[in-house]
């Protein structure tokens, strides 16, 4: 049965709006060393990481030589190898894992662009519009009109298919997650026109870099129709993981109105949910069940979310300011069920 999800929202409120909310919980945060970098574990991380692939691809590769389909088996440990470069991505491009921003970019570039085809550039600018504004319609790019939409206002301006996509798009979600993967890769490939020459020079190498050493790497060790099999069930594994590991997070919550004046704090708690983590879910979802910490204080480093929970928890309880989080599955449930709803009057 699905988790139910508990808020904290005390009856009592305090005064204080804005940057005096947040203040307090900066400095609890701070006071406690969780704003210090984690140079050690990340190193430890991405090495074992970086291993962990060399020896899938390594098996690719003997494998096949045998001409067996079992081949097609590694491709599961390769989406979930894969997404953990992402997530090394995504915290370098918070500016979690070293002190300069150089560092942080060569290894955003290196995992991203490099490894998984997937441009920094193009992700950075993306995700730190959401940040700034999360489901803030025409402000977070994350709820724009595309494939699907996440208000009703959007869904009966839809017309076509996009209309039919609309009217099912809670049953379709993950379907269509499976072509992330692969839609990842266009989009950094078509930002590079927004980029300037020197940054297209860098990033469209690497991402060309990327292209053309994944396809020599399987037609060199598989047999053509292996080889395609294989990128399409590793890229959709992979995109169905991501996608699943970035859905729970603020699909359902409050979405801002226009004009609405709330300060970091609430922008943040309001329109996030956590998912209650364990070992195996922080591992899976890259420590992004985290999301109302990851919010508040995107350089925090990964490992420090989990340690920030009850300090944010306590402060959102003080104020009055509900903190949502929920289990995993009814994480799904929530966010499904908004789906659901949006698409309702084309039903």
């Amino acid at each position: 049965m699905p988790t139910v999800a508990t808020t904290v929202q005390p009856p009592e409120r305090t005064g204080d709006t804005g940057a005096s909310e947040f203040t307090p919980l900066l400095r609890a945060v701070r006071d406690a060393g969780l704003l210090r970098r984690r140079r050690g574990h990340y190193a430890v991380s991405i090495a074992v990481n970086l291993l962990l692939l060399a020896a899938v691809w390594t098996a690719v590769v003997l494998a096949g030589g045998t001409g067996s389909w079992w081949v097609l088996a590694l491709a599961l440990p390769a989406a979930v190898l894969s997404a953990r470069s992402g997530f090394v991505g995504h915290d370098a491009g918070h500016q979690q894992i070293a002190a300069g921003r150089r560092t942080n970019r060569a290894i955003a570039l290196f995992h991203g662009n490099l490894l998984l085809g997937m441009g920094a550039a193009w992700w950075s600018d993306k995700h730190n519009r959401h940040h700034a504004n999360p489901n803030h319609v025409g402000k977070d790019p994350d709820v724009e009109v595309g494939a699907l939409v996440w208000t009703r206002a959007q869904a009966v301006e839809r017309q076509g298919f996009a209309r039919f996509l609309t009217r099912h798009q809670a049953r379709l979600f993950f379907p269509m997650l499976l072509l992330e993967g692969l839609a990842l890769k266009v989009a950094s490939f078509r930002d590079l026109r927004r980029l300037d020459r020197a940054g297209r020079l860098v990033e469209g190498s690497l991402l060309v870099a990327h292209v053309a050493g994944y396809a020599a790497l399987l037609l060199t060790a598989l047999p053509l129709p292996q080889a395609v099999a294989f990128a399409a069930l590793h890229h959709a594994l992979f995109g169905l993981h991501l996608g699943c590991a970035f859905a729970p997070n603020h699909k359902g919550m409050e979405m801002p109105e226009e004009g609405a004046r709330w300060g970091h704090l609430r922008r943040q708690v309001l329109t996030s949910r956590n998912v209650r983590g364990n070992p195996v879910v922080d591992f899976l979802l890259g420590g992004l069940n985290y999301q109302i910490e990851h919010h508040l204080f995107p350089s925090l480093p990964r490992p420090h979310l989990r340690l920030a929970r009850p300090l944010v928890r306590a402060h959102c309880a003080r104020i009055g300011v509900p903190y949502t989080e929920t289990g995993l599955v009814d994480s799904y449930a929530q966010a499904l069920g908004h789906m659901h709803a949006v698409g309702a009057p084309l039903r």
